[in-house]
């Protein structure tokens, strides 16, 4: 049983969920720089942009959560600043970090489409990294299960069970997304926005058989609110990237 307390430090506790989630920062962050300079794109507008939406994610990320269990904070009114719990959904950071980033990029004149897929690779490896923080949290975990790679969690009612380890999962194919991105960029892109729509078809599409096996799902009318948005994700990238490839022909 992992302990969520990494170390404490004159009496205030550091948590590894939020050392986790800023290790996935600070690496999109110099992934983007570094991406953003090929690209003709400074140093310093990247870090505006970043400076803007990495709040506007975290906020976004925790509201999309709290929108959807509205009851129980309704209820518990103080939790729901209680972000080093958990309670983050990464459909609603990149719904921040989407809709902010792109008012700096009009804000500087910045092509939108480039600047998504400077960051499209920081995406799959930052959920990778942050996926563990669920893990010292004990949360976001899948079904009963006696898989070798099972991990032993404290249920509520049954005390220790075997589970799914779905954030094990998903950082696993985070990183298969990652690979392909790369592989993507450099054998068949030629338009800005191919990466983010590659990252959103193929993240998506894990994430849509993933959240099946998870027992603490987001629901919308007894049904998984990450399943229909994946699939809504999946379903648009798609579209829009045949659309954008149809333009013209293969240099």
């Amino acid at each position: 049983m992992p302990d969520p307390i990494a170390f404490s430090l004159f009496g205030l506790e550091v948590r590894w969920y939020g050392i986790l989630i800023s290790s996935a920062i600070l690496i999109g962050i110099l992934i983007a720089t570094h991406r953003g300079k090929k690209q003709g794109i400074i140093s310093d507008d990247i870090l505006d942009i970043v400076l803007v939406s990495i709040p506007a994610a975290m906020i976004g990320a925790r509201l999309y959560y709290v929108a959807f269990k509205l009851d129980y904070y309704l209820a518990n009114p103080k939790e729901i600043f209680m972000i080093w719990e958990g309670g983050l959904a990464i459909h609603g950071g990149l719904i921040g970090a989407f809709l902010t980033g792109y008012v700096v990029c009009r804000v500087k004149k910045l092509k939108f489409t480039k600047v998504l897929d400077v960051f499209a690779p920081a995406f799959p490896l930052g959920q990778s990294i942050g996926r563990w923080g669920n893990y010292f949290n004990q949360e976001a975990y899948g079904a009963e299960t006696d898989l070798p790679w099972a991990i032993t969690v404290m249920d509520p009612v049954k005390g220790l069970i075997q589970v799914h380890p779905t954030f094990l999962y998903e950082s696993i194919w985070n990183l298969l997304v990652l690979g392909i991105v790369l592989f993507y960029e450099k054998t068949k892109k030629k338009f800005d926005g191919e990466l983010i729509l590659i990252y959103g078809i193929y993240y998506s599409a894990g994430r849509f058989f993933i959240e099946g096996l998870r027992t603490d799902s987001l629901m919308f009318m007894n049904m998984r609110v990450a399943q229909l948005i994946s699939f809504a994700v999946i379903m648009i990238c798609t579209l829009y990237l045949k659309k954008i490839r149809s333009q013209s022909p293969i240099k």
